[in-house]
């Protein structure tokens, strides 16, 4: 990761970490950078619904334009829409403004390839250099300066795609959404009504300040109500800019996505439509996904934590399946990208198609009690490399055998190390975690535990 763009995007509080001369100048740089050979590039943008978004949609504009390229305004929308518009369109560049489901204070701007896939590291780099120089790029001037485009239907075409994914209406179900007050906040009920569902909806009126907020994939509870007290069949919900999609069964039991993945791909192979794929999964995945899919002989691989890595590896593979605990779940022959509808709508085929309750659907995935603690240290390599603690963590894996896990893994913005446990019980975990933190403490490279 880069000093600005990390596995997803730039991110930060707005005016802040990120502001709009940040915007401006990445409008600048995408412009001049695609505009080569005399070519006049088009950039495709989309955001969210948060209060600074507008902000930087007009910043990133000025600096697209006055580089010569032409943009073309989606307006809010899910990053998944841009993925596909910008691959299926032929446009240079997408450019995604969103913190995803962080609150409405942070703000973010995530950069897409022609190929509908997170950026090129290669691009990131020079334009992170740029940022921290004092290169002046040149103005367009007279025809070349760029224009801007309303291209709402672009969106519009967007939801035909996914109305189109279906497999069967969904007349005879109740459906739940919560829109987190983000981006899919029109959209997703407009594909629920188009396939047929008695859809009732939550977070869906978002006001700038409130994405997120008690709302959506991250806070999971009032949906959970909303499913039980309507007595609906499965509720779905969506982060601020709708890449992931946590689900909740008719009994109001949370669907997370390590649930999502295993039973998608348990249908795919059902129907011999996974062939020889694997799912793919990051390191975060509880232990019961991985069981669950010994018991059916389906493989599996292991990524760093980021749908970056997931994809990457998908792609690389030739994979149909992939995703994280978190809700990001990808369709290989689908999309390039985690799509948080598109996901709800893959959950009601199956569904649909095996006639089973979300819950019996999700039942083979028995879920590890897990333990994650944050820890500051001193130095997060060093740390992870000292001997006692190396030693430790061994020890608790021997202790732990097949019954458990443990997991250190360094944050990628932060001097903090993440400690996490598996096991059969939650005291177990607590143990194992707390025997590793006391290693780290007794080298002296423990700062503090965070809460």
């Amino acid at each position: 990761m880069g000093k600005y763009f990390g596995t997803d995007g730039f991110r930060g509080e707005a005016n802040c970490e990120l502001t709009v001369d940040h915007a401006f100048k990445i409008g600048r740089y995408i412009g001049s950078f695609y505009a080569k050979d005399g070519h006049r590039p088009q950039v495709v943008i989309g955001k969210d619904t948060r209060r600074s978004s507008y902000m930087f949609e007009n910043a990133l504009c000025a600096g697209l334009t006055s580089s010569g390229a032409d943009v073309y305004l989606l307006h809010v929308t899910t990053t998944p829409s841009v993925s596909y518009i910008t691959r299926i369109d032929d446009f240079d560049c997408g450019i995604m403004i969103t913190a995803s489901h962080n609150s409405f204070q942070d703000n973010g701007i995530k950069l897409i390839n022609s190929q509908g896939e997170k950026m090129e590291e290669s691009v990131l780099a020079g334009l992170e250099a740029y940022l921290d120089s004092d290169e002046k790029i040149p103005y367009a001037y007279k025809d070349k300066i760029g224009y801007v485009v309303d291209y709402s239907a672009g969106r519009n075409r967007y939801i035909g795609y996914l109305i189109s994914i279906a497999t069967r209406s969904y007349k005879k179900y109740r459906i739940g959404l919560d829109c987190a007050n983000g981006s899919s906040w029109q959209m997703a009920k407009s594909v629920f009504d188009a396939l047929g569902a008695d859809t009732y909806v939550i977070g869906n009126k978002p006001d700038g300040l409130n994405v997120n907020v008690d709302c959506g994939s991250t806070h999971i509870e009032k949906l959970q109500a909303l499913v039980k007290e309507n007595h609906l069949d499965a509720g779905f919900a969506f982060d601020g800019d709708a890449d992931r999609c946590i689900a909740v069964d008719e009994n109001g039991s949370v669907v997370n996505g390590d649930h999502i993945i295993y039973m998608c791909a348990k249908f795919m192979h059902d129907t011999g439509k996974l062939g020889n794929s694997k799912a793919v999964t990051t390191v975060m995945s509880n232990m019961g996904l991985y069981k669950a899919f010994d018991e059916l002989g389906i493989g599996y691989e292991k990524t760093p934590v980021g749908d970056k890595y997931v994809a990457e590896n998908m792609r690389e593979n030739g994979y149909l399946i992939g995703g994280e605990q978190s809700g990001h779940v990808i369709f290989g022959n689908l999309s390039t990208t985690g799509d948080g509808i598109m996901t709800a709508i893959k959950i009601m085929e199956v569904m649909t198609e095996t006639k089973e309750p979300l819950s019996a659907l999700a039942a083979p995935v028995v879920m590890y009690p897990q333990v994650l603690k944050n820890v500051v240290v001193t130095d997060k390599d060093e740390t992870l490399q000292c001997k006692e603690v190396v030693e430790t963590v061994k020890k608790v894996e021997e202790e732990l055998g097949d019954e458990g896990r443990v997991l250190l893994r360094k944050s990628g913005t932060e001097p903090l190390l993440r400690v996490m446990a598996e096991a059969t019980s939650h005291e177990r975990c607590e143990a194992a975690v707390d025997e590793i933190i006391a290693a780290m403490n007794r080298t002296g490279r423990l700062v503090e535990v965070k809460k």
